[in-house]
């Protein structure tokens, strides 16, 4: 299709393919159930400890619980790396389904289930686990066959020469116009690739580090990370840094143009000014 062409510049520009976008979809959908569900699942034990156990007598690296003040009254605290935070309302006391406060780490509607419900939180979880699996290798298969991980998510020489000021366009919230919003910049491909090849393996290696099933098959393997409750703990710290991955792209695509950016989300088209056009790869 001709940069001429009427209906291109009405239309706008090919810049993701639709498998591409198909698998954005489901992987934010089975990620943010994962997030819930597993906030509900760390609810049964509301702390995190380093080593192969919680039993050690080691004080937990953080913790959500209740403690009662001089006057009586019953307070939600956070305690982290031993300094003790109020956190009463949100967590380790918050109200529950039936508005009364309650006992629990994070609260009802950060939660699936919003009630206390290990088994089921386990199901969804584990539920979701698979669908996110299976749609990233199908992801990391079409990178590779159809060359957009070499194309487009790989930096190249430029990139890393213009990373400087990529920093600098960034911290000055200034991006990318024109042609070149249709490529990803060397912060953009950074990013994905420890998100892709990185947290997210990482998240999934330690929640397969916590099956007792697994550990009785393959025994010894967990130590290397520190043990079960290290595992659970650097399971728990990937799965936030995903989240504030997602906060930072959310944003990003807020102030670059949340319709554009989300119309080639959905429909693959992203629009740019007429005279900066490229040629359309359709």
């Amino acid at each position: 299709m001709s940069p001429d062409d009427p209906v291109a510049r009405s239309r706008g520009y090919l810049r993701h393919r639709w498998p591409v976008r198909l698998m954005h979809w489901i992987n934010l959908l089975a990620f943010a159930l994962l997030l819930l569900s597993g906030l509900q699942i760390f609810n049964a034990h509301p702390a995190l400890y380093w080593g192969k156990s919680s039993y050690t007598g080691a004080p937990p690296l953080l913790q959500m619980t209740t403690r009662t003040d001089a006057s009586g009254k019953t307070l939600g605290v956070t305690r982290v790396f031993g300094h003790e935070f109020n956190t009463t309302g949100v967590f380790g006391l918050s109200a529950g389904p039936d508005g009364r406060p309650s006992a629990r780490g994070f609260p009802t509607w950060l939660t699936v289930p919003s009630t206390q419900w290990l088994s089921m939180a386990r199901h969804w979880h584990f539920f979701f686990a698979w669908v996110l699996v299976i749609n990233g290798l199908c992801y990391v298969l079409y990178t590779l066959a159809s060359r957009h991980f070499a194309r487009d998510l790989w930096p190249s020489r430029t990139d890393w020469r213009g990373i400087g000021q990529s920093i600098l366009d960034h911290l000055r919230l200034r991006h990318p116009q024109g042609a070149d919003a249709l490529r990803y910049n060397i912060l953009q491909k950074l990013a994905y690739l420890v998100v892709i090849f990185g947290l997210f393996p990482l998240v999934i290696l330690m929640g397969l580090a916590m099956s007792p099933g697994l550990n009785a098959l393959f025994t010894g393997w967990i130590d290397v990370f520190g043990g079960r409750q290290s595992a659970r703990t650097l399971h728990f710290v990937a799965a936030w840094l995903l989240v504030a991955f997602v906060f930072i792209h959310v944003f990003e695509v807020f102030i670059s143009g949340v319709w554009n950016n989300l119309r080639s989300m959905i429909t693959g088209r992203y629009r740019i000014a007429h005279e900066e056009t490229p040629h359309d790869p359709t």
